[in-house]
């Protein structure tokens, strides 16, 4: 299980950033709680210098300074957040389903806008739109390591094509998880044993951003964007619970 959340962590950062349901499940069936937080994050950084070497020319860097400064504020909250409620019923996996509700609900504002071109044409490429996406993702990647579906959204509603998405989506992440580093390991999430068992699977996560890039490759940009919005659905809909796989 553990193999195959690393090779998906690989592809999701190098080719179908949707993907990041897979590992995010996966790794909380093997380490319940928070644990699963502190144990992904390195791993994540792996895959994230991985992906900005694969595509550090694709990187549209106007969409990422105007999300990262909201996104440190929402790491830090979401610090906070978890620090608060480590002895509440919130505690683990107790934030997945307020964090679905508002994937899906951005999701199904994305789907309207594809039957709908028209409606809200310009409110994505406002500062505030941009603020309030970072901080939201800055809050769930740290409560849930599940803001991939987040900035996805929120790159397919400014229309970056695949290549740029996933170069900005790269930097953007690998940015924002160094600095989870220090919360991680404060919070006691993150330590030589947790070190020792992502070593291990740094070669599996290598092979699944080679890979990553070679489907992104084969994938014409419409049904790149509709796989993309596909897995952002159902990340939402596992994190609300409606289904338990694995």
């Amino acid at each position: 299980m553990a193999g195959i959340a690393a090779l998906g962590i690989g592809i999701s950062k190098s080719g179908l950033p949707g993907l990041s349901l897979l590992h995010v499940v996966l790794f909380a069936q093997l380490f319940p709680g928070t644990t699963s937080t502190g144990v992904v994050l390195p791993m994540l950084i792996v895959g994230d210098v991985g992906a900005v070497l694969l595509f550090r020319r694709s990187a549209d860097w106007k969409q990422v300074w105007r999300t990262l400064p909201p996104a440190l504020v929402g790491v830090v909250l979401g610090w906070w957040l978890l620090k608060t409620t480590a002895e509440t019923p919130f505690a683990g996996t107790g934030f997945s389903p307020i964090v679905g509700g508002i994937i899906l609900t951005l999701a199904m504002l994305q789907l309207f806008r594809d039957w709908k071109p028209e409606a809200f044409s310009s409110v994505p490429h406002t500062m505030s739109f941009a603020w309030g996406m970072g901080l939201l993702a800055g809050v769930t990647t740290m409560v849930a390591n599940a803001a991939g579906p987040v900035m996805v959204l929120y790159f397919l509603a400014v229309s970056l094509p695949k290549e740029t998405l996933v170069g900005t989506s790269a930097w953007f992440f690998l940015l924002i998880n160094l600095m989870k580093v220090p919360f991680g390991a404060q919070l006691g999430l993150i330590h030589r044993d947790s070190l020792a068992f992502n070593a291990l699977l740094v070669p599996v996560i290598v092979g699944g951003l080679f890979l990553g890039k070679a489907l992104i490759r084969r994938i014409p940009q419409r049904g790149f964007n509709t796989l993309i919005l596909t897995l952002a659905i159902l990340a939402a809909l596992r994190l609300l619970g409606v289904f338990r796989w694995p």
